[in-house]
């Protein structure tokens, strides 16, 4: 499998789950070097807190000598500091490098997201890309985040094992022999948890698919009748969700009894082992005191290496999701020839068709059949691999951000994106607009004359700067197709394809429309697919596709007299 280029955020090791996040450790390896050095810092500085108390018992009040008792409750004091200063640090290393990770995977879901254009919703449904940018990425951050409080914990059991096998062999083997007992006997519940959670995350990916559908499609929803049967689906596939997610956590409570019952039952064995061997006067006072601390001590390293398995189980399942979204690969590559092979506009070609599109002009196409219509603009377009010519390049040759670049497809399935209406529109953000139409004479100002879309904005409260939410669901289906009508007239092409553009509107908004449409797009070369009389009329040329291919052309008066074009455009029987 080939990995993805990157230049400025690293090339992803998409090979396995694994590889993926060991790749994620070596980009952010300082903050994970780091958060692990204070947090072995943080563990140890707990774990000698034991011996100092026990030293304090056995030197100072046993002894009754009260140096001796300052200095080793100022060991204490010392060590609560260094556990403080060094707890801090370790968990500002740590959330640094979870929060990179997170969004150095954000930006690579992004960027492929960008990089598979059309062919993403034909592989991934809108449900999982959600959940993938959404949980995925926070377990992914939480799997690096855990591995400094896990790396802790481990070194401070080894420590505490050292100084308990130093002062009493047997009392150091039962905690020796007890954590990895007890640390296995929490891992066996791993497995079934790992599996649940693949399941939950399964239920949740269909579920966000629903719940996607659903919004995007609520008006026609509403329109037909369909709220409750869609509802209904919804309420199953929750429920599904809910039981799923029962599963899981009733593994994950065994877990956290677990981690309770387990690490208690080692505390009361090694204290009463040690109240014996105090009796038996193998065992100092202070000696007893400080292997309860240990015995409990080590419960809360026990807990870190527990949660830091669980963490990491989790960010594994996330990144096998995030692996195999990097590991798609687009249904079209880009060709040969370098970026800027073309001179200026020229003329675009469809052999299959036998359609032709001259520079400059306006022209209009009309299919027998909407299918038709869908398919010839996928390959002017180059959504589909053909034949298609540009300026007598095949589309195939030329760099896929190319033709991106020259031709632009506009149909009534793109969305509008959150945020400023200015900004939703422009391809540049908005800035360059507002610049030129401080005159009154911009960019903006002759998009919105073209798409007859002043009215929309004029309506809203903040004008051009009104938030748009949902998709832009609150505008009308109208009001919509003039708004993308705006931000492809804002995005300039050589080459504007449109399908369809004004089927929702009045007859007198398609008659603007059509006027605005012919003068801003005067000298760039534009391809409207309709059945619009009003539209057609306008047009310099016009075709007929039948059968996918072309069987008339001329004007729209001139082809009138064709029986089948004047069935289509009129909706009659043909003669």
């Amino acid at each position: 499998m080939r990995n993805l280029p990157s230049p400025d955020m690293g090339t992803p090791d998409v090979r396995s789950p694994a590889r993926y996040l060991t790749w994620l450790v070596r980009k952010h390896w300082q903050s994970v070097l780091l958060g692990l050095v204070y947090g072995v810092l943080c563990m140890l500085g707990q774990a000698l807190v034991p011996a100092a108390v026990g030293r304090a018992v056995d030197e100072g009040l046993a002894a009754r000598d009260q140096d001796a008792l300052v200095y080793w409750g100022g060991a204490v004091l010392l060590l609560g500091v260094v556990q403080a200063v060094t707890g801090i640090l370790r968990d500002r290393a740590s959330r640094a490098a979870a929060l990179g990770a997170s969004y150095l995977t954000m930006q690579h879901i992004t960027r492929q997201a960008a990089r598979l254009g059309a062919t993403l919703p034909r592989k991934v449904s809108a449900g999982e890309v959600v959940s993938t940018g959404v949980a995925d990425i926070t377990q992914i951050g939480g799997a690096l985040e855990s591995t400094a409080r896990g790396g802790g914990g481990a070194v401070a059991i080894v420590a505490v094992s050292v100084i308990m096998l130093t002062a009493s062999w047997e009392l150091g083997l039962v905690v020796l022999v007890g954590v990895p007992l007890m640390a296995w006997a929490t891992a066996l519940l791993l497995r079934p948890l790992h599996r649940h959670q693949r399941s939950l995350r399964d239920e949740q990916e269909r579920l966000n698919t629903r719940a996607v559908d659903i919004a995007s499609g609520l008006r026609v929803l509403r329109g037909v009748g369909g709220e409750e049967a869609f509802a209904r689906r919804y309420r199953e596939e929750s429920q599904r969700v809910r039981r799923a997610g029962v599963r899981v956590a009733r593994v994950e409570a065994l877990i956290d009894g677990a981690k309770v019952l387990l690490p208690g039952l080692l505390v009361a064995f090694v204290v009463w082992l040690g109240a014996r061997y105090v009796l038996d006067g193998r065992l100092s006072p202070g000696q007893l005191v400080a292997f309860y601390g240990y015995a409990a001590f080590l419960t809360n390293p026990l807990r870190r290496l527990t949660d830091t398995a669980d963490r990491t189980m989790k960010g594994y399942v996330a990144a096998d999701r995030v692996v195999r979204l990097l590991s798609l690969e687009p249904a079209l590559s880009s060709g040969p020839l370098k970026p800027g092979a073309l001179d200026g506009a020229a003329t675009l070609e469809d052999p299959a068709s036998g359609l032709t599109v001259e520079p400059g002009r306006l022209a209009a196409v009309v299919c027998a059949t909407p299918e038709e219509a869908a398919e010839l603009a996928d390959r002017l377009g180059r959504f589909t691999d053909s034949g298609a010519v540009y300026g007598g390049v095949p589309l195939r040759d030329l760099p896929l951000e190319e033709v991106r670049r020259r031709i632009l497809v506009a149909d009534n399935d793109a969305y509008l994106f959150s945020g400023p209406l200015r900004e939703t529109l422009s391809p540049r953000g908005g800035a360059a607009e507002a610049a030129a139409d401080s005159g009154g004479d911009g960019a903006w100002d002759r998009a919105l004359a073209a798409a007859s879309a002043r009215d929309i904005v004029e309506a809203l409260p903040d004008g051009p700067d009104a938030q748009v939410i949902g998709a832009g669901r609150e505008f009308s289906g109208g009001q919509q197709q003039r708004l993308r009508l705006v931000r492809a007239l804002l995005a300039d092409p050589e080459v504007l394809v449109l399908v369809e553009p004004t089927s929702a509107v009045d007859a007198h908004t398609e008659a603007r429309v059509a006027d605005g449409l012919a003068a801003v797009r005067a000298h760039r070369s534009t391809v409207v697919f309709t059945t619009s009389p009003v539209v057609l009329d306008r047009a310099d040329h016009v075709a007929y596709v039948e059968d996918r291919a072309v069987e008339a052309e001329g004007t729209h008066r001139e082809l009138l007299t064709h029986a089948r074009y004047r069935a289509v455009v009129a909706r009659e029987d043909p003669v």
